[in-house]
């Protein structure tokens, strides 16, 4: 049984095979690998050769002990969460190595998907990793500190980024702004807003996340 620095549910290729690529899947605050791996479920038919895994974040969360947390949300001032995020962003990092390492992959046979903090936490660690990742799918977050991602830019990966017009968790908006900063550092992502959707991932995300996997993995 492989170890990482991060408690893993691993999902193997239904090829039985060594691997091919290698999709990391961030949950939510307050979530665990668990809740996000029924998406890694829907999708290994459709990608064979792909493991997929669902870490838990670093830290057990701190309004819901069962699940965990990337970084602390009970303080809104900007450089203290940006502070955290960095420390949990170097966890992630040495993750995405220990799978490059154990399956021998080059990282454009990665691709990171995130959901709410999830994706806050991928948008950060793609955009400033110098491994150059394949693909980002966000959904329902938003880029943690403008400020210092636009000064830490080493790679620009393809970026599905997807959220909920209704969502009162984390705003709409973020998509509008993420993509806007996107765009600015020269980056063009694909955008969906679903309509009559709060803060989950509907079906008509899973699909399309599937599909963009699917044309950037394989």
């Amino acid at each position: 049984m492989t170890s990482y620095i991060l408690e893993t549910v691993s999902i193997p290729p239904l090829s039985k095979s060594k691997p091919r690529q290698a999709i990391i899947l961030c949950h939510g605050y307050g979530g665990d690998g668990k809740d996000i791996s029924m998406l890694a479920i829907n999708w290994q038919r459709f990608l064979p050769e792909a493991i997929f895994l669902c870490p838990n974040a670093p830290e057990t969360c701190s309004i819901n002990p069962k699940g965990y947390q990337w970084f602390d949300l009970t303080t809104e001032k900007e450089e203290v969460i940006l502070e955290k995020s960095l420390k949990a962003e170097e966890k992630l990092n040495i993750f995405l190595n220990e799978i490059i390492d154990n399956f021998q992959l080059e990282p454009s046979n990665l691709a990171l998907l995130g959901f709410s903090q999830g994706c806050m936490m991928i948008l950060q660690t793609g955009l400033k990793s110098k491994k150059k990742i394949n693909c980002l799918i966000g959904y329902s977050g938003k880029i943690i500190n403008q400020k210092h991602l636009y000064k830490n830019i080493n790679s620009k990966p393809k970026i599905l980024l997807m959220h909920g017009e209704n969502d009162t968790i984390v705003s709409p908006t973020y998509l509008l702004e993420s993509k806007e900063f996107l765009k600015s550092v020269g980056i063009n992502p694909k955008v969906k807003m679903f309509k009559n959707c709060d803060h989950r991932i509907p079906v008509e995300g899973s699909s399309l996340g599937l599909s963009f996997l699917k044309k950037n993995l394989l």
